[in-house]
């Protein structure tokens, strides 16, 4: 199986990326916007013309689920994939791809006439592994989309695939298609039992190869100071400047555990937010380690700091709350490997090479993990993902749907 096997797989994913389906963190709905809501029937739709069977979308997750039934008597446990709807927030309206066809790994690309934004391997040096590959680039005023509208677009394409092919015998499919991955709440309820797979994958990664079982634990953490605003010439031991007790909360943080000091393993505190007046201010961090004890440590680490402060400039004077998100699927799935051996024997089968290594992240598969389905992640093949410098080879895409093809193939084989 090659590029030229999947026909329908670049017109799909060019399709999916032109709708907008960004999610909305502020949102109380599930889905968080209605565009998702849309694209949900949409796809829907779609499941349901290719043949695909027990087509819904779940009216507490938002999730679009099927079945791909076992066209054999042998029994064989049920394989799911699993994929998100939304993009990131970063502008989505109107995105026009760009066909860069037999790139050279070499040349700048300009994503806009004007040359106002680049693509080059200078800064982005994974270019060079796309030598004689055609790339899908965005026009530089949009992300791309390829998280994870690439996993969507593959995952139905392998559907199609064996639906069009019943000469391939394999045993049930199940696929869902899931809103809100973005802002962290999209799995929250997912329905293992609706879902109805012995194990699954997401289809989130990035470039060619990534086999992924190890995220990061991951919480919130929302901080309020309350300041005493008062003239400065009268101010002497009676203001007290809720901007400068952030920051002296901020510099009570090691210093090296920032998101542009670490790498591998290494956790972090990330203030992404910081609002405020002498009167009163507001921090918001998310808090990342793939150790569970320094995890809590990290959590540990930022309530001392609140108490310290509220011990020198008064009580209420900081408050804190933290919010736990998600925790390293590790921590399940290496109770049974099963499930990372057969899509690592999968992707060796088709001559590429596993890179299994820990995701400074996490995906929809760290929730739905701890919910009792041992979901590892797969390559979709974006890079520079939630931007405008994102992209995509086609050869990868490709090279995703042999991958979900031959884990259904090798599921039915070994049971």
């Amino acid at each position: 199986m090659n590029a030229m096997t999947y026909e329908t797989l670049i017109p799909r994913f060019l399709k999916y990326v032109k709708v907008e389906t960004r999610s909305d963190e502020t949102s109380t709905t599930v889905p968080s916007t209605q565009s998702q809501v849309e694209f949900a029937k949409q796809l829907a739709d779609e499941l349901t013309t290719i043949g695909l069977s027990h087509v819904h979308i779940n009216a507490q997750t938002g999730y679009v689920m099927a079945t791909l039934p076992a066209n054999v008597e042998t029994e064989a446990p049920a394989v799911g994939f699993i994929a998100h709807i939304d993009t990131a927030d970063f502008n989505a309206e109107n995105v026009k791809p760009q066909i860069v066809p037999n790139y050279d790994g070499q040349s700048v690309i300009k994503l806009d006439k004007e040359g106002t934004y680049l693509l080059d391997p200078a800064v982005f040096p994974s270019l060079k592994k796309y030598a004689g590959q055609t790339l899908i680039t965005t026009d530089g005023t949009t992300l791309l989309g390829a998280d994870d509208k690439a996993g969507v677009a593959e995952i139905v394409t392998a559907m199609a695939y064996l639906i069009e092919h019943p000469e391939i015998k394999h045993g049930t499919v199940q696929i869902g298609l899931g809103p809100d991955e973005e802002i962290g709440t999209g799995a929250d309820h997912f329905d293992v039992a609706d879902f109805g797979a012995a194990f699954a994958y997401t289809v989130d990664g990035g470039p060619l190869g990534q086999l992924e079982y190890e995220t990061f634990n991951a919480a919130d953490a929302q901080l309020q100071v309350k300041g005493t605003n008062v003239h400065p010439g009268d101010a002497k031991d009676v203001m007290v400047n809720a901007l400068q007790v952030a920051i002296d909360f901020h510099n009570e943080l090691p210093a090296h555990d920032r998101p542009e000091k670490t790498a591998g393993r290494e956790g972090f505190f990330h203030l992404y937010q910081l609002t405020g007046t002498v009167d009163a201010a507001s921090m918001g961090y998310i808090i990342r380690d793939h150790d569970r004890q320094k995890f809590e440590a990290k959590k540990q680490l930022m309530q001392t700091i609140v108490q310290q402060l509220n011990t020198t400039y008064g009580a209420g004077t900081v408050t804190l709350k933290l919010k736990d998100q998600y925790y390293n699927m590790r921590e399940v799935i290496e109770r049974d490997m099963g499930v990372v051996t057969l899509a690592k024997e999968a992707m060796e089968a088709l001559d590429i090479k596993p890179d299994i290594a820990p995701v400074r992240g996490g995906t929809d598969g760290s929730k739905i993990s701890f919910l009792g389905l041992p979901t590892p992640n797969l390559f979709a093949g974006g890079e520079n993902m939630h931007g405008r410098y994102e992209y995509v080879s086609t050869e990868t895409m490709a090279k995703a749907t042999d991958v979900i093809l031959k884990i259904i193939e090798l599921t039915l084989a070994q049971s």
